[in-house]
C-alpha cells in the first residue's frame, strides 16, 4: 500500500519550503509532537541563580504607575530564561480574553494531538477491477479537514484515474464526520463570524454530496444521482489514495491571523479525538477546562471558557492564565516552535503588522491580539519578546471597558517598556 501527502497548486505557490520532507514519511503520525513535548527542566533559572533585570522592573513599575483610562486593566511579565516572575499588576483578574483565547485553543490542541498532526482525507474502494472498470464502491472518507473546498476535490477523481479507475458500477459513499453544518455559539454575535469561510466539510452534508459528485463528473465520471449515498467505512475496503494536510496550516491562520473558523474547526478536532460521538465543540471545551486546571494547575472558578476562538465575551482569562499558557508552551520545545514560528510579529506580518506598526518595536515582538469592540471595549495581547538583558520574557496585557484605541496605547507603551527600546 502506496501513502501520499499531495498539495493544491495554490498551497505549494504559497507555502513553498513550508514543512521539510520528513513530514511525506510521516503521514498519519497524529501522536508525532508526542515524544518533542517533554517540558524544559523547569527550575533550571533558579537552579542557576539567574537574576531578573532590576531596571526592567522599574520600568515596568513607571509603566503600571503612569496614569490611564478607567476601565479593567492587567498586566504580567515573565522572566523565561530565569524562570522568574518580573512585574505584575492586576495579574489576576479575570476579565474577557477575546481572540487571546486561541493562545490556549492552540497550545492545547497540539499537545493532545501532536504536532505533526495531519488532517486526513483519503478515497478507498471495495470489490476488483475488471479492465478500466471497477466492480465495487468508491469510498470518500473525510475527518473535518478546516481548509479542504471545492477546488482540492479535483485531486479524488485524478487519483482514481491514476489508479487505472476510468469507471465504478458501485456506490459513491460518503462518509463524513459533520452533516450538520456548524453554527455560532449562543453568544456570539451575528456578524462575528462568516460562515462561508468554513470549508466544505463544515457546511453540511448536501453541500459536501454536491462538490464531490461535481469534481468526480467534471473528470469524465458518469454518476447517476441514486448511487451517491451517505455510510461508513466497510472492513474490506482497500485504501487507493490518502491526503494529509498538515496542522500548521491552522494553526498560522488561527494565530497569525486570528482566524476564528479555524480556531473553531481546532475545536472540533479535539472534541472528534476524544469522542468521536460526542458533542465535539462542548467536548472541547470541556478539554481547554481541563486543561487549564490541569497542566497549567490553575484552579480559580472565575476563569471561564465557552468557545475555542474567543468571540463570547463571557470567555474569562487573566494575564496569569495567559502567561501560564505562554510558559507551557515555551518549556516544550516542539510546541515553542510552533509559537516561535506561527505568532504574529510586530510591524511584520499577521494582526501585529500594524497594531505594533512602531519602528521602534518592528521584529521584536511576536504575540496573538485579541479585539471586541462591543458591547464594550475588549483589547488583549500576549506573547514573547527579548528583555534588554537578552532575555525571553513572555507577558500578557488585558484591557477591558475602555476604548481599543486607548487599550492599544497601553500595549505599546508596555511592549516599550519590556524591550527597553523606549529612550533608543
Amino acid at each position: 500500500m502506496h501513502t501520499y501527502i499531495t498539495r493544491t497548486k495554490r498551497e505549494r505557490r504559497i507555502y513553498k519550503g513550508l514543512f521539510s520532507l520528513a513530514l511525506t514519511l510521516m503521514l498519519f503520525a497524529s501522536c508525532g509532537g508526542k515524544k518533542d513535548d517533554n517540558a524544559k527542566t523547569a527550575t533550571q533559572g533558579k537552579e542557576n541563580n539567574i537574576p531578573v533585570d532590576t531596571a526592567l522592573q522599574s520600568r515596568l513599575k513607571k509603566f503600571a504607575a503612569a496614569p490611564r483610562c478607567k476601565g479593567l486593566f492587567g498586566f504580567y511579565v515573565y522572566d523565561l530564561t530565569a524562570d522568574k516572575p518580573v512585574y505584575g499588576e492586576g495579574q489576576k483578574v479575570t476579565m474577557s480574553s477575546a481572540s487571546c483565547l486561541k493562545l490556549i485553543t492552540g497550545v492545547a490542541g497540539l499537545h493532545l494531538l501532536g504536532t505533526n498532526y495531519l488532517y486526513p482525507t483519503s478515497i478507498w474502494t471495495t470489490g476488483s477491477m475488471k479492465g478500466d472498470t471497477l466492480q465495487g464502491n468508491v469510498i470518500f472518507k473525510a475527518q473535518l479537514d478546516p481548509q479542504l473546498n471545492e477546488p482540492d476535490l479535483k485531486m479524488f477523481p485524478q487519483a482514481l484515474k491514476k489508479k487505472g479507475v476510468k469507471r465504478f458500477n458501485g456506490k459513491l459513499v460518503l462518509d463524513l464526520v459533520l452533516h450538520k453544518p456548524v453554527t455560532s455559539e449562543q453568544h456570539w454575535y451575528p456578524w462575528d463570524l462568516s460562515f462561508s469561510r468554513y470549508g466544505i466539510l463544515y457546511k453540511g452534508d448536501q453541500k459536501v454530496r454536491k462538490a464531490v459528485m461535481t469534481a468526480l463528473r467534471q473528470a469524465g465520471y458518469q454518476l447517476a444521482d441514486s448511487q451517491v449515498v451517505y455510510g461508513g467505512l466497510p472492513r474490506r475496503a482497500k485504501p487507493l489514495f490518502r491526503f494529509g494536510r498538515p496542522v500548521d496550516y491552522v494553526i498560522k491562520k488561527m494565530w497569525k491571523n486570528s482566524s476564528n473558523t479555524q480556531a473553531t474547526s481546532l475545536l472540533y478536532t479535539i472534541g472528534y479525538h476524544l469522542d468521536k460521538r460526542g458533542n465535539l465543540p462542548a467536548v472541547g471545551v470541556n478539554y481547554l477546562r481541563g486543561f487549564v486546571r490541569d497542566s497549567l494547575g490553575l484552579k480559580d472558578k472565575h476563569i471561564v471558557i465557552h468557545d475555542g476562538c474567543g468571540l463570547c465575551t463571557h470567555n474569562h482569562l487573566s494575564p496569569e492564565v495567559l502567561v501560564a499558557v505562554l510558559r507551557y508552551g515555551y518549556q516544550r520545545p516542539a510546541i515553542y516552535k510552533k509559537l516561535h514560528t506561527w505568532l504574529a510579529i510586530s510591524g511584520v506580518d499577521g494582526t501585529l503588522r500594524a497594531e505594533l506598526s512602531d519602528p521602534k518595536l518592528r521584529g521584536l515582538i511576536r504575540g496573538k491580539t485579541g479585539t471586541l469592540s462591543h458591547p464594550f471595549g475588549i483589547s488583549s495581547l500576549a506573547g514573547y519578546c527579548k528583555g534588554a538583558d537578552g532575555h525571553t520574557l513572555a507577558f500578557a496585557i488585558m484591557d477591558n471597558d475602555m476604548s481599543v484605541l486607548d487599550a492599544r496605547v497601553l500595549q505599546k507603551k508596555l511592549c516599550l517598556a519590556m524591550t527597553g527600546v523606549a529612550k533608543k
